[in-house]
């Protein structure tokens, strides 16, 4: 069996999370992540633009083979939708310059992915994050954990044959 890299992400943009985790022979590891932030006084296209350059050079520095971000929940603050929304495009396009494949997940679907729950609470979600990837302590912000929630989905869904 071959490495596999798969970079996932929670967009956002004021904060975009990012995770790149890796699976080799069946173990799991985190290999990088962070949250790329963008101060709110920048407009919104450079707002934008710094998490288009974030990620590129994200996917530009890891290679990885695949790419999952989080698929848009409609919810009551449409402004904060279309922000989403613009911030998911801008990830989707990064991937598609690197011509990787990507999939998307809900929130719900990646809830229950890790926690069997689609109602598992952040808390829940980060635990088992945590002890999968057997990190030290829980990433923060929580975008950052969303993240890596997110590439562990894309990985258990390829390994049940669902990608």
């Amino acid at each position: 069996m071959s490495r596999r890299v798969v970079l996932g992400v929670d967009p956002g943009n004021a904060r975009c999370g990012w995770g790149v985790v890796a699976e080799e022979e069946g173990v799991l590891s985190a290999v990088e992540f962070g949250c790329l932030s963008t101060p709110a006084t920048l407009g919104r296209v450079d707002r934008l633009v710094r998490i288009h350059r974030g990620l590129t050079e994200i996917l530009t520095r890891h290679t990885p083979d695949e790419v999952a971000v989080e698929q848009l929940f409609f919810n009551r603050n449409v402004t904060s939708a279309m922000a989403v929304g613009e911030a998911r495009g801008v990830a989707l396009l990064a991937a598609g310059q690197q011509g990787l494949p990507v999939g998307e997940y809900t929130p719900s679907q990646v809830k229950e992915a890790l926690t069997g729950s689609g109602r598992a609470t952040k808390d829940e979600l980060r635990t088992v994050v945590v002890m999968t990837l057997g990190l030290e302590r829980p990433p923060r912000p929580d975008d950052v954990s969303d993240a890596l929630g997110i590439a562990l989905t894309h990985i258990f869904h390829r390994q049940l044959g669902l990608t």
